[in-house]
């Protein structure tokens, strides 16, 4: 019984603690948005309604009126950055870093800014020393970042491998994929320099770290082929199959040189022709039409084309088809001429003249429609490219161009 009245005691007093701290929490707020002055809220009102000019000049207001707002701050540069206004970012997280009375962690913020300020701005040399001072932390994972695009950016791929791996062991994440590809980059600099051994050493590392890497047995086919050993280029170039036969179009023209190297046109073209039975026949169409034409001539090309659009027809095949016709009837004018006149007289032979130039017209207005029908398309931006590209020149990811083109009349 003394326990029930002790709680029905209880009760009214922690009602009115609770009443009486809802009110000291109330005041409380009413007391710190009185002490902000109006521009920062007018200056919320505007990023509100995406109106970034009349929030940044608030924001200055506020900044003026009250300098130690450093959150305020880190907001002004941000968005002074997002507008290219890469100075005036620049100033602002110079003032908070050189601050004496700023604590370390909101220092070393403001030192992070300032290094992805410097990159923005193209002063890399002051963005990689800046980054370099928080390589322990709570932004080391994200300074090591930057510096990674820092040194994509600069070419420095050595580097770029050193960062990468500090961040797999940071992040507990893979960066395989893009190790390969800076030791590719590597193996580049090197076949340029004329130093092939150095750049298999890079190849066969950039296999070791993924497997995967298409680009790297690529590579390792054009070393062969440019120390004379067509043979073991073919073995890199079609072992690609085994990885993904989707890149199969990137080697197609090296192949048909390697085989002409070695004296078997007749078997890149049956090569060419088996992959025109399948879905990379759209990629591998110039290939094997440009391959049919040197080989067997027009006549040949025209006829392969002809059995591509009934297999498989597209826009692309049948400018090749006309490309074809045109060809044939350009290369014995004269001959056709002196045949038709001696059957059916000079006026037959002025329409045979006529039908070749309205195929040669056909020809010129598909090459003019097709000329820039067909690109690589980045699976992340969606940037269109004419060329493949192992990085992609919009978002700079690695590896998101698929290896075959699009083909729209958009």
């Amino acid at each position: 019984m003394m326990f029930e009245t002790w709680w029905l005691l209880a009760l009214p007093l922690v009602f009115g603690l609770g009443w009486m701290a809802a009110r000291f929490d109330v005041r409380q707020l009413i007391s710190e948005q009185g002490a902000l002055p109006r521009s920062y809220f007018k200056g919320l009102n505007f990023l509100l309604n995406e109106q970034p000019d009349q929030a940044i000049d608030a924001f200055v207001e506020v900044a003026r009126l009250d300098p130690e707002t450093t959150e305020l701050h880190f907001a002004l540069g941000a968005l002074f950055r997002r507008r290219g206004e890469t100075e005036r970012a620049i100033r602002v997280h110079q003032n908070l870093a050189t601050r004496p009375d700023l604590p370390e962690p909101e220092r070393e913020h403001a030192l992070f800014e300032l290094g992805e300020d410097y990159l923005r701005a193209g002063l890399l040399d002051r963005a990689e020393e800046s980054l370099r001072r928080l390589m322990s932390g709570p932004y080391a994972a994200s300074a090591k970042r930057v510096l990674l695009e820092l040194y994509e950016v600069e070419k420095e791929w050595q580097k770029a491998i050193d960062a990468a791996r500090e961040l797999q062991t940071l992040e507990q994440k893979s960066y395989s994929l893009q190790i390969a590809q800076f030791c590719c980059e590597l193996a580049q600099d090197a076949l340029q320099r004329k130093r092939p051994e150095d750049a298999v050493k890079w190849l066969n590392q950039a296999v070791a770290e993924n497997p995967a890497n298409v680009r790297a047995p690529i590579l390792l086919g054009d070393v062969a082929a440019a120390a004379g050993d067509a043979r073991a280029a073919l073995g890199h170039w079609l072992g690609i199959e085994q990885q993904d036969a989707s890149f199969l179009p990137l080697v197609a023209e090296r192949v048909v040189k390697a085989y002409a190297a070695l004296d078997e046109q007749g078997a890149a073209l049956e090569w060419l022709r088996g992959l025109l039975k399948g879905k990379l026949a759209p990629e591998v169409l110039d290939t094997a039409y440009k391959a049919e034409l040197d080989v067997n001539g027009p006549e040949a090309a025209a006829g392969l084309m002809r059995e591509q659009l009934r297999r498989q027809p597209t826009l692309l095949a049948l400018t090749k088809y006309f490309e074809a016709q045109a060809a044939v009837a350009a290369a014995a004018p004269a001959t056709q001429t002196a045949v038709v006149a001696a059957a059916a007289g000079q006026a037959d032979g002025a329409d045979d003249g006529d039908e070749a130039k309205e195929t040669t017209a056909i020809r010129d207005l598909l090459q003019l429609r097709t000329r820039n029908l067909a690109r690589y398309t980045c699976r992340e931006c969606g940037f269109r490219a004419r060329l493949f590209y192992w990085q992609c020149p919009g978002c700079n990811r690695w590896e998101t161009y698929a290896p075959r083109r699009s083909e729209t009349l958009g």
